[in-house]
């Protein structure tokens, strides 16, 4: 059966949540209340089967969802973001005949909180190298050292997934696993003072000699852009869920702007409402059209995940401008809509005020706008050098 948003997070749910979006944001701490009642509901099993106590959704439905989350509280959103990806992986690699990650499902099921520790600082080849070293040892564990940064929920995670590189063996390979909170080599650094997504708390964390056994090594890959189905798994939850994120905070700013043009008037007009101004409708108009096209767009491209299409070289080209597009929506939506709101949405403590910093987050994700364009010439043209000039 179709999971309807509005009944997973109910509208008393979300106007709680965004009152105390401004004091998470204010104070930098991460929003403890929110993921009581996110649990209460039974959202972080979102997407674990109904047979494992979920809601068993689809990685649509889930996209859906986490852009209504993200209109009430955005860091929340997009701390909660990186958790679901984890059961969003499993599901895709299960559909494909690839079981790695059952553990991980019955984890999530049992109420553990997973985060991703991906990002590393000077490294722009993001999932395709790694500056972490990965050790094997004797037993078949790997000794992590090195520095992940960006590591969403990290008050509260109990389950992260990390990977480092292992240059041991004739070809050098990137060795995924999963770390438990407590375990010798961990350390959290309370380091998250930002512009915006605040309360995400998206702190370093420092592995010295952090060990994952063999039973918890759940992938080892090439160094290098490919297409193994890991790869996959990762970058469609990843960028769809995070382009949905970032299209909640452009359609909260629509609804703010579209509030202030019905009670902000101009005298200019005779006090007539600025929803009466043919350049405030014009622009709110753009605001709409730019926001539902890069929706219907994130939507399909989710939904063709789902239904396992066959797209080849095509999927890496459509993840990534779905994610683009999505994010560069929203960046330019919160800019017009200060406009329509006026000289009081630059107040610090206005709601718009904080979507404009937040929503600026997305410049950083992977993947970013030079490496989507790389992407889409890649696939166009090939590899550089490729066709030398005597051909």
């Amino acid at each position: 059966m179709p999971i309807d948003p509005c009944e997973v997070l109910p509208d008393d749910l979300l106007t709680d949540m965004r009152e105390r979006a401004a004091r998470s944001d204010g104070e930098n701490v991460f929003p403890d209340d929110d993921l009581e009642a996110l649990h209460d509901v039974g959202y972080l099993k979102l997407m674990i089967p109904e047979e494992l106590g979920g809601h068993g959704a689809t990685l649509e439905e889930a996209c859906q969802a986490q852009r209504r989350l993200a209109t009430a509280a955005p860091a929340t959103a997009l701390a909660v973001n990186m958790h679901l990806i984890w059961s969003g992986m499993a599901r895709v690699l299960s559909e494909r005949g690839d079981n790695s990650l059952t553990q991980v499902v019955q984890d999530i099921a049992d109420g553990h909180v997973y985060a991703l520790g991906i990002s590393e600082a000077g490294n722009d080849a993001v999932l395709f190298d790694s500056v972490v070293n990965a050790e094997r040892l004797a037993d078949g564990s790997y000794r992590y050292s090195g520095t992940k940064i960006f590591t969403s929920l990290s008050p509260v995670w109990t389950r992260l997934g990390v990977f480092g590189r292992d240059d041991s063996g004739a070809e050098p390979r990137l060795i995924h696993g999963i770390l438990h909170r407590g375990e010798d080599g961990i350390h959290i650094h309370d380091d998250w003072n930002t512009l915006g997504m605040r309360a995400s708390q998206s702190c370093s964390t420092t592995l010295k000699g952090a060990i994952v056994p063999p039973e918890r090594i759940v992938a080892s890959l090439p160094v290098g852009p490919n297409q193994e189905p890991f790869v996959f798994a990762v970058f469609s939850n990843f960028l769809l869920l995070l382009g949905s994120v970032y299209l909640g905070i452009g359609e909260r700013a629509i609804d703010l702007a579209v509030e202030a043009a019905h009670y902000r008037t101009s005298r200019s007009t005779g006090n007539r409402p600025f929803a009466d101004d043919v350049q405030i409708r014009d622009i709110v108009a753009r605001m709409g059209l730019r926001q539902l096209n890069a929706r219907v767009t994130l939507e399909a491209t989710a939904r063709d995940v789902d239904k396992l299409a066959e797209h080849g070289a095509e999927w890496f080209p459509r993840l990534t401008g779905a994610k683009l597009h999505a994010t560069q929506a929203a960046r330019r939506t919160v800019e017009e809509a200060l406009e329509v709101v006026g000289g009081s949405s630059f107040r610090a403590g206005h709601e718009l005020s904080r979507l404009y910093r937040d929503v600026a987050a997305s410049v950083y994700h992977p993947s970013q706008d030079r490496s989507v364009r790389a992407t889409y010439a890649q696939w166009l043209l090939g590899p550089i050098g490729a066709t030398h000039p005597d051909a």
